[in-house]
């Protein structure tokens, strides 16, 4: 079998980053599916090479999280057409693999299959256009009517359909009814982010390696309402209380953090700057808690984030801001405390409740580490992607239209 992956933002754990395709692909190479990944990177020329098996051709198109509107679209449209092109001097694969965000990929999904008769699986990490119109970013009443047909022809034109989360699926089961759908959520590595790992490198962490530390690592961007970390290191700061906060990322709203840390006074948070898988284990190894944060916006509920996998493989415990499927897995396998807005006190006190019982905190890395390897593994999220490539028998869920495999 030969497959055309086709993914924007395609990462190795090196560069860091989500780094889910990576994963994926070579789960499918080592099965022994020959796969080609389109991506691109911010250089001036096309380059290809060869990573663990998958060949990955980098087109020159420029792409930076701190892009305004028009210039991500801009990079967007770039992107399928250099993608078009690409795909005509190769040889006919067997499916498109195709990853969204942007959905504007999967618009290269459907002219592939129109042209070459290739069928296509579409893979949604995010609900687009839903996440920026419900942010008021996209305001247009004839441009979110263009962005909603368009969402629903790529669905329909799919062969299968892939949801990063249950939100994500019921979403667009809604748009598209009668279309099969697979859920195969963001997964943990409880093999690279084991404690036992870390140890030795947390004694060279550079920040107060001996303090209580919270730490933030991810997308500083605008959906992801950092403004929450802020002001519960602040009411830390207010209280004396002597813990230290670490926020590691990169993002378009990152210098808006840097100019409320001074405001604020806020001496207790460090910035660190965007790490690679290594990097963000060491700092996830040396912290006692991990920070999980987005908008109160119903759309980001459904979000799969990176850093709740590692910090359940970590088996450390989370504090959130938001609600939605993953909150439910935190309150279901008590591994964290809801972060209510304006309500720090609930959150320090479950901070020190954690700290003054060493038992607990061995018992939350445990559940954390068992629903790390037991649901969201890597190993199952491979299968169950191979399942579905092979088109091995699928089932419908009771209660829904979404399905999953069979065991």
């Amino acid at each position: 079998m030969k497959i055309i992956y086709i993914h924007q933002y395609f990462s190795t754990p090196e560069e860091g980053g989500a780094i889910r395709s990576y994963h994926l692909a070579k789960g499918m190479v080592d099965a022994g599916i020959e796969v080609e990944m389109i991506t691109a990177h911010n250089e001036q020329t096309y380059d290809i090479r060869l990573v663990e098996g998958i060949k990955v051709h980098y087109l020159p198109i420029a792409y930076d999280s701190q892009f305004g509107f028009f210039k991500r679209i801009y990079s967007f449209w770039s992107f399928v057409r250099a993608a078009k092109k690409l795909i005509k001097k190769l040889p006919r694969p067997d499916y498109l693999y195709i990853s969204s965000t942007p959905l504007t990929t999967g618009m290269i999904g459907r002219w592939a299959k129109k042209k070459f008769a290739v069928p296509y699986f579409f893979e949604v990490r995010d609900l687009w256009p839903e996440a920026p119109i419900q942010m008021g970013v996209i305001k247009n009443r004839l441009l979110k009517k263009f962005l909603y047909r368009l969402e629903r022809q790529i669905y329909q034109e799919a062969f299968h359909l892939i949801a990063l989360s249950p939100g994500i699926g019921e979403s667009m089961e809604r748009t598209c009814p009668k279309k099969p759908i697979t859920i195969i959520p963001n997964f943990s590595d409880p093999d690279f982010f084991d404690p036992a790992i870390v140890n030795v490198a947390n004694r060279l962490y550079p920040i107060g390696k001996d303090q209580v530390t919270i730490s933030y690592a991810g997308a500083i961007g605008p959906v992801n309402g950092l403004g929450a970390f802020l002001a519960l290191a602040k009411a830390a700061k207010d209280q004396g209380i002597n813990w230290q906060f670490i926020l590691m990322g990169k993002g378009v709203e990152l210098s808006e953090i840097v100019r409320e840390k001074k405001r604020m006074g806020l001496d207790n948070l460090y910035l660190k700057s965007y790490g690679n898988k290594h990097e963000v284990r060491n700092l996830l190894g040396m912290s006692d808690f991990i920070y999980l944060s987005f908008l109160p916006y119903t759309v980001l509920t459904t979000s799969s984030p990176n850093k709740f996998f590692d910090a359940i493989a970590m088996g450390k415990p989370v504090i959130l801001n938001f609600k939605g499927w993953i909150y439910d897995l935190v309150v279901q396998s008590d591994i964290g405390i809801y972060h209510e807005k304006n309500n720090a006190e609930a959150v320090f006190d479950y901070i020190q409740k954690v700290l003054d019982k060493p038992e607990l905190k061995l018992v939350i890395q445990q559940r954390g580490r068992v629903l790390a390897s037991t649901q969201f593994s890597k190993k199952q999220a491979v299968k169950v992607l191979l399942g579905v490539l092979k088109s091995k028998k699928l089932r419908r869920k009771k209660t829904s239209g979404v399905y999953t495999l069979t065991a």
